[in-house]
């Protein structure tokens, strides 16, 4: 499946890539060579661990590198009432009788704990384009769901303080 990526979320996972290269990579191939300089590899614990996280790092350079280049540019084509990409919203979920607020964001930013939600969950796709006071049923799966009213859409732009998840 390809990522949906928005310019901000691609310039950061190129300079996460940049830094991983320029310092993290010396950072690690530095640790393994002070670790093989212990001696005995046999039993060097300290050895296996700076190889292992020089190999986690080389391998999240890939999965970004990869992801890059399958990933597919979205941008917010949102009317100005309605809810789009970066905007936060506040839902009233009948069922429960509370308003609570969220961002929609691309699936890589996505943290449902800290309120952003991707626009590839269930909630994301059934709130995108809706405007303030619609109802929208929410399909969880093929035989269940939920109602929310949209209670406010805040538009906002600037997405820079949200991270890239790590994996």
């Amino acid at each position: 499946m390809r990522e949906q990526l928005t310019e901000s979320d691609v310039k950061k996972i190129e300079e996460e890539i940049s830094h991983r290269k320029l310092v993290v990579r010396k950072e690690a191939i530095d640790a393994v060579k002070e670790a093989r300089a212990q001696g005995d590899l046999s039993e060097n614990f300290e050895y296996y661990a700076a190889k292992r996280f020089k190999n986690q790092n080389e391998s999240r350079i890939r999965y970004l590198e990869r992801m890059l280049k399958t990933a597919s540019i979205v941008s917010d084509q949102s009317r100005p009432d309605e809810i789009g990409i970066n905007n936060t919203v506040e839902l009233y979920f009948e069922d429960d009788d509370e308003v609570e607020t969220y961002r929609l964001v691309t699936s890589i930013r996505g943290n449902s704990m800290k309120g952003l939600i991707s626009i590839e969950s269930p909630l994301g796709k059934a709130i995108k384009g809706h405007k303030e006071g619609d109802r929208v049923h929410v399909m969880v799966n093929d035989k269940s769901g939920y109602d929310v009213v949209v209670r406010r859409i805040i538009k906002t732009q600037d997405d820079s303080q949200d991270s890239i998840r790590s994996f």
